[in-house]
């Protein structure tokens, strides 16, 4: 926003051996009519990446900017970058000019500042030495890729380093380019900026050995200010617009890159997957097979005009291998629990009809988008189900995936306060302040808490610690590996993704899960829950061959009564004291009513408790607007608890399509105001167009219909995923 602000048209993105910022800064560019040019200021190691020990210059490694001119340049970034890690890691992840030779090719590459190699060299007064580094970079990256950069942050050697290129470039023909260092974006950020540094690194502000940008000039600088620091170099200030103009990277979101499945001879995937559920119709539900053929066809049909076969075809494997390893896999969770073909594969263990479960939910026909099925397995030996993938599909292919951790309201308190050398008491003090509360800010906090904001205006201590927490709040902190997610990819992940590689050595993404998904790529979730594995020892222990967790019964009464009893110490989502409480007050007598109760129990939906219970203990006095909704809200005694009944009361009250009952139920769950309204029209009056009837065609009346669409927006912003708390209750 600031770039624009300024007139410019493009800004690059350099950060430091890492590309973790890339497809944000893409989005965010484009966003505000900015050409995003993506690069990054590469380590290189003086001699090769595999070298550990220092030179005899002592150099671990030079700074090097490479820019991606086109999208040959960004798959070949991306492995650059990647290498740095999995190859050269020494204090930084480094590269070397091997690789760069290798993959120099849709590259811009810039001298970089003071760190360079050229520069580097300029600086000790080694002026052959720096004109060789140069003259083999022009090598490396050719004609026209290879820039001298001319930096002038108001450092004095910066003034050496410059007359040194300049002679440079007249003797060479290697042009220069004009570019700043920019670290923070105004140049009142300079002090938060530097408070930052002192938390990344470690130390504190009056450390007297610590790194340091000297001087406040690292902020977006101006046309008119770049002119000033360099009137003597217009050119090389008019090749920035040159090299910009020059790269034209497109990144393409929403395209599905899918590995693919090796079936037997004689299958495709769509045949193999249909021979497989066919097999399971039978053992599920054997008389009532026939019946159930229509459900199937349609779910294999969506499924491969969605084109996922290979899909289902890959998970149905790994929970096949773990099943045959005796690895206990969970019964489902999240909305995979309503597909026929997830419960006929062995995918997911709960029958979607015993529970009137909805495919929709899961995969909509009318709205393309990657499925979602994530597996919980025994916490112990969920590992073993990621390496047996792994091996399957490649080390390079399976990749396990990077998340931030991010300055969070009392984090960052605690940081700058550290950061700062303010006395441990005093800011421990401060970070009291801010509530418990999840997406708490610290100016949510000060408008909570009195006493916060009273010292915040009475004391200069805390004024500034505070308003310089603010400026960081927000900000990435640290990466780590995420607890379960892992990539799956049908080439090498490097052509799609840059890796890194954790401080266990394990490679990991340098992109998140969310934007892996944008790219097309599929993820999965390998969840380690410790109750399976509780549960996978008490059948152990238990030892009686009759006895199977398969086999355990939904009806017992006695169960009921225990849960009912409160004594619910380590079941699986019942044993808060909160929980305990509501189970005495609930009294469940089914299954379906611990669905509800798993449902109910979170912050928004717990004011429905007592309405509920009331249902529940008066069920003659239940009154529905209209008696199409009795079969839907019955067995949540007149109560809407669930996503997949607000899809089903569009559907037969107003003729809704399956597809278009999800997206109203997306409508609702997002708070999509627009949206909401549009349907509320539909839903009462029809929409010929879009094939609706509407209500009132259906014999219900405006007024009534408008009651019910009031009452589905109340619910539907609570409203919980029944295949998710079916599956959970199973448990």
């Amino acid at each position: 926003a600031r770039v624009k602000e300024l007139g410019m048209n493009s800004v690059a993105i350099t950060d430091h051996g890492v590309m973790y910022g890339v497809i944000d800064f893409y989005r965010a560019a484009h966003a505000v009519g900015i050409k995003p040019i993506i690069g990054c200021e590469v380590y290189v190691a003086p001699g090769s990446r595999f070298d550990t020990e220092a030179g005899v210059s002592d150099e671990r490694y030079n700074h090097l900017v490479l820019l991606a001119e086109n999208n040959t340049g960004y798959q070949n970034l991306m492995k650059i970058v990647s290498i740095g890690f999995t190859e050269g890691f020494y204090y930084k992840p480094r590269v070397d000019y091997e690789i760069l030779e290798k993959y120099h090719e849709g590259i811009i590459a810039l001298s970089a500042c003071l760190a360079g190699a050229v520069a580097t060299r300029l600086k000790r007064g080694f002026y052959e030495e720096a004109k060789e580094e140069a003259l083999k970079l022009y090598e490396i990256f050719g004609e026209d890729h290879f820039y001298l950069e001319l930096q002038d942050h108001g450092i004095a050697e910066q003034k050496t380093v410059n007359q040194g290129l300049i002679r440079l470039s007249q003797e060479l023909a290697i042009p220069l380019v004009a570019t700043n260092d920019t670290h923070y974006i105004y140049d009142n950020d300079e002090q938060a900026h530097d408070i930052l540094l002192c938390i990344q690194t470690n130390k504190k502000v009056n450390d007297e050995d610590r790194m340091r940008y000297e001087g406040g000039q690292f902020y977006v600088k101006s046309e008119e200010e770049m002119k000033e620091l360099f009137p003597y170099a217009l050119q090389a200030l008019e090749n920035t617009q040159k090299i910009a103009d020059r790269c034209q990277v497109e990144i393409e979101f929403g395209t599905y890159r899918l590995p693919k499945y090796q079936v037997p001879d004689g299958f495709t995937p769509k045949t193999y997957l249909r021979s497989l559920c066919v097999q399971g119709l039978n053992d599920k539900y054997g008389h009532d097979a026939e019946g159930m053929m229509q459900r199937l066809d349609f779910e294999l049909n969506t499924i491969d005009d969605m084109g996922f076969n290979d899909y289902f075809l890959i998970v149905w494997d790994f929970i096949k291998y773990a099943k045959d390893h005796d690895i206990i896999v969970g019964p489902g969770r999240g909305s995979a629990a309503g597909s026929v073909v997830s419960y006929t594969l062995g995918i997911t263990d709960i029958d979607p009809m015993q529970f009137q479960l909805l495919f929709e939910r899961f995969l909509n026909p009318e709205r393309v988008t990657m499925p979602d099925i994530d597996i919980d397995f025994c916490v112990v030996r969920r590992q073993e189900v990621i390496d047996y993938v792994m091996d399957k599909y490649g080390k390079d292919r399976v990749v396990q995936i990077v998340t931030f951790g991010t300055m969070a309201a009392r984090m960052v308190i605690r940081d700058v306060g550290r950061a700062l050398d303010l006395p441990y008491a005093f800011v421990d003090s401060i970070a009291k302040m801010i509530p418990m509360e999840i997406g708490v800010t610290i100016n949510k906090a000060l408008d909570i808490n009195k006493e916060l904001k009273s010292a915040y205006e009475n004391d200069p201590q805390c004024e500034h610690l505070i308003d310089m927490s603010r400026r960081l709040e927000g900000l990435p902190r640290h990466t780590s590996m995420h607890a379960a997610g892992v990539v799956i990819s049908p080439e090498r992940v490097d052509n799609f993704v840059p890796l890194s590689k954790a401080s266990d050595g394990t490679i990991t993404t340098q992109y998140t899960m969310v934007t892996l998904e944008e790219l097309g790529l599929l993820k999965m979730d390998f969840l380690g829950l410790r109750n399976l594995t509780v549960l996978q020892n008490a059948e152990k222990m238990i030892k009686d061959n009759n006895f199977s967790l398969d086999k355990i019964p939904f009806d017992d009464k006695k169960v009921f009564d225990m849960i009912g009893a409160g004594n619910t110490e380590g079941v699986f989502q019942l044993e808060s004291e909160g929980m305990k409480n509501f189970m005495k007050e609930l009294k469940p007598e089914n299954l379906e009513d611990i669905i509800a109760g798993i449902s109910l129990y979170r912050p928004g939906p717990m004011d429905f408790i007592p309405k509920y219970i009331s249902g529940k203990n008066n069920r003659l006095d239940i009154q529905y607007d209209c008696e199409q909704l009795r079969p839907i809200l019955s067995p949540t005694y007149g109560c809407i608890v669930y996503q997949e009944q607000v899809m089903q009361i569009v559907r037969e009250l107003a003729g809704y399509s399956f597809g278009k009952s999800d997206e109203v139920r997306r409508a609702m769950s997002k708070k999509k105001v627009d949206v909401m309204k549009r349907e509320r029209q539909n839903f009462v009056y029809g929409n010929k167009e879009q094939n609706i009837p509407g209500c009132v065609a259906n014999g219900i009346s405006e007024s009534v219909a408008n009651q019910i669409y009031d009452e589905m927006i109340d619910f539907a912003k609570y409203a919980f995923n029944k295949s998710h708390a079916a599956a959970y209750a199973v448990i």
